[in-house]
């Protein structure tokens, strides 16, 4: 098996509405530069490129196809795309390199949430027979299983108030989002919690904002990932899992097909993650996400801020594991892990472990 790092990371401003198009060429080009300016490579050095984004989101047929001119069309390039968020087309490049055809990747993802009613388009990943056509919003089926986890005790008020709080630490947030003024942390848990709710038991600081964005990743095979980048992200576990699409034929509390995962990518061992980036876009399902993977107080939950901080759907994922890898980069963490979901309540799961040193 070839080793795969991750060797370069980018994004695009976080922002609530972008004036480009939906095809993300726009917010892609200037990803793309600064991967090229960092790592000194150029176009033709890619050996294999991949994006995630939605048709459904962009309103457009084929939007993917638009997004290639952020490439350039000539020379031809060896291109595929996933219409989920990029952190699964990350997978199928890092697959790609384990089979030894090529040897650098390209992977990137983008959506123009403000484009749409992003909470209706995401019922689109319901299930198509039963629940899709009766089109439930992404914020009341969370909500939903918010209340179960309340009602059940899994979860208090408080605790998801302070997730809210912690990202509120680390990332600035819209004005209708503003963090708490108070300085005791107490004080700031209560007045989040007498804030009115937007979805009962949801309040708007449990969401995540609507955030237009685009990201990409470099990745690179053993030597040459050596020679594009000092302190390569190494991959030592990816794996993802997904369940049944059935709302009521799943615990809504728990979520099976991460902690399968997350077995699977660390081997067991959670105890000596650094770092780890989760894809929680409501507050509880942070709390969902630590207990499925085992990470204790050790661990620094998604210093990056997370989804909670910024949302850009089907870049997302992929952010995670870019944010994740730069703490590898840096120096500041040994063992890293990323997680990205897909689909309602926590449906698909993704866990990617990353380690320096080697």
């Amino acid at each position: 098996m070839t080793d795969v790092a991750v060797v370069g990371f980018a994004h695009a401003p976080h922002v609530r509405r972008t004036e480009g198009t939906t095809n993300g060429v726009e917010m892609l080009m200037p990803c793309f530069a600064e991967l090229y300016a960092d790592l000194g490579i150029k176009q033709t050095d890619i050996g294999f490129w991949c994006s995630g984004s939605s048709d459904y989101l962009a309103g457009r047929a084929f939007s993917f196809l638009s997004a290639i001119d952020s490439i350039g069309a000539v020379p031809p390039i060896n291109e595929s795309h996933v219409e989920m968020d990029a952190a699964w087309a990350l997978y199928e490049a890092y697959i790609k390199i384990l089979t030894g055809s090529v040897d650098t990747a390209l992977v990137y993802g983008f959506g123009k949430s403000s484009a749409g009613v992003l909470r209706r388009v995401l019922a689109m990943q319901t299930d198509p027979y039963t629940v899709a056509p009766l089109v439930p919003d992404a914020v009341s089926t969370a909500g939903l299983q918010a209340r179960f986890g309340l009602d059940s005790g899994k979860w208090t008020a408080e605790q998801m108030a302070q997730v809210a709080l912690d990202s509120f630490a680390v990332a600035e947030r819209t004005d209708s989002e503003k963090a708490p003024t108070a300085s005791d942390e107490a004080e700031c848990i209560s007045e989040l919690l007498a804030r009115p709710y937007f979805a009962d038991p949801l309040r708007r600081h449990d969401i995540a904002p609507i955030t237009d964005g685009a990201s990409a990743i470099v990745l690179a095979a053993g030597d040459r990932a050596r020679e594009l980048r000092e302190n390569p992200a190494w991959i030592t576990g990816f794996e993802h899992r997904i369940e049944t699409p059935v709302l009521g034929a799943r615990d809504l509390t728990t979520s099976p097909s991460t902690a399968a995962s997350a077995s699977a990518a660390t081997g067991g061992d959670t105890g000596s993650i650094d770092v780890a980036e989760l894809y929680a876009p409501f507050t509880h399902q942070q709390l969902i996400l630590k207990e499925a993977i085992g990470l204790g107080d050790a661990t620094k939950i998604n210093p990056s801020g997370g989804a909670l901080a910024a949302n850009p759907m089907f870049s997302t994922g992929l952010e995670r594991i870019g944010f994740a890898a730069r703490r590898i980069f840096d120096g500041s963490a040994q063992r890293v892990l990323a997680h990205a979901t897909s689909g309602a309540a926590l449906q698909q799961n993704l866990v990617a472990v990353m380690e320096g040193g080697k």
